[in-house]
């Protein structure tokens, strides 16, 4: 029996708060499909979590060991909201949203520094990632290659951690929101979320990955057609806009240099910039919660944490089971997403 081809992908994963479950149930589905292989993963706030946990796992037993790494880490994240449920009641499942949708927002911020502030310096997801990764193996992981940003305060410039520059404090101030928890310092650098200037950063997996095929696992919806209408909706979307701002941005100059390799008949074979060939051959493909994941933004009263999570993850399986059957024959092909016409046709120019 003829074994099936195992296609390499780089993975851009995108942060969202606890819907960083629908990416875990993503990644599950594709760490049970042997024609995937994994290169390098770029990854912001709960992209970043999901990107170290699956590496680390991924060193310690393959394909078993990521996903085990990975239910242990959001099984802990579930404790940890069980602990603290005023937070999963009042912030939900999103990192701007929630925030968006609670009135008053001074009173959710109050509340929120006096518990997590920097007063206390505490941040319930270091003792989460202490337990639950390894992160020599994360440093030390030859076969994938993890990048995760983070904001400099002082500058407003997106900082790329990779190699051995890992750590839990990469990954928390990839994380961080400064109005939930203390800002961190790294070498005497401030850092804030990395959600605010590259959610993820497509540019680490552009210039320095040989892989041509890019899966993102997109948690805000690439478009949205319900218009918001009410000031907490609004607000919300003002919101998210933002969270996306980075991604869209990169991906309409990815879309820009395809027109001009493509369109223009540069000769890439020849040309001096690294960058413009893999424009030309990249294939770029996405799995997204959307709108899907609306229904799943708070969770109820008296829903627990791991059921909320696990819900997610339920969702996320579901989309990249969906995604495998109608598009993984087009892996190592073609893009299953037309930048050009998404970025810069239909009155985008």
């Amino acid at each position: 029996m003829t074994r099936a081809r195992t296609h390499r992908i780089d993975l851009a994963l995108q942060g969202g708060g606890t819907h960083g479950a629908f990416t875990w149930g993503v990644l599950d589905r594709l760490l049970e499909d042997e024609r995937i292989g994994f290169g390098a993963i770029s990854g912001s706030s709960a992209g970043a979590m999901n990107a170290v946990a699956l590496a680390a796992g991924w060193t310690a037993g393959g394909r078993k060991g990521a996903r085990e790494v990975l239910r242990h880490f959001w099984s802990r994240v579930a404790d940890s909201l069980r602990l603290a449920r005023w937070a999963e009641a009042w912030l939900g499942a999103m990192p701007n949203g929630a925030l968006a949708a609670a009135a008053p927002m001074q009173a959710v911020w109050d509340v929120a520094e006096a518990w997590f502030g920097p007063a206390t310096g505490a941040n319930p997801l270091r003792a989460v990632l202490r337990d639950t990764v390894d992160f020599d193996a994360v440093r030390g992981c030859t076969g994938m290659q993890v990048y995760i940003g983070a904001t400099q305060v002082r500058s407003g410039q997106l900082r790329i951690f990779s190699g051995a520059e890992i750590s839990i404090d990469a990954v928390l101030a990839s994380a961080c929101l400064p109005m939930l928890f203390p800002t961190v310092e790294i070498d005497g650098e401030a850092y804030w979320d990395g959600g605010y200037m590259g959610n993820p950063s497509l540019l680490p997996l552009l210039y320095e990955s040989p892989n041509l095929d890019l899966m993102m696992v997109q948690l805000h919806p690439s478009r949205r057609e319900r218009l918001p209408r009410t000031p907490a909706q609004i607000v919300e979307r003002i919101q998210e806009i933002g969270f996306q701002g980075s991604l869209v941005k990169e991906l309409r100059a990815l879309a820009v240099l395809q027109r001009v390799v493509r369109d223009e008949g540069m000769d890439t074979t020849r040309a001096r910039m690294p960058l413009l060939r893999k424009a030309r051959r990249l294939r770029v493909h996405r799995i997204e919660g959307g709108e899907q994941l609306d229904a799943l933004a708070l969770p109820q009263p008296l829903q627990s944490a791991w059921h909320h999570l696990q819900a997610l993850r339920r969702t996320g399986h579901a989309a990249a089971d969906r995604w495998l059957q109608e598009n993984a024959a087009h892996l190592g092909r073609r893009s299953t997403v037309d930048l050009v016409a998404e970025y810069l046709d239909n009155g985008n120019r």
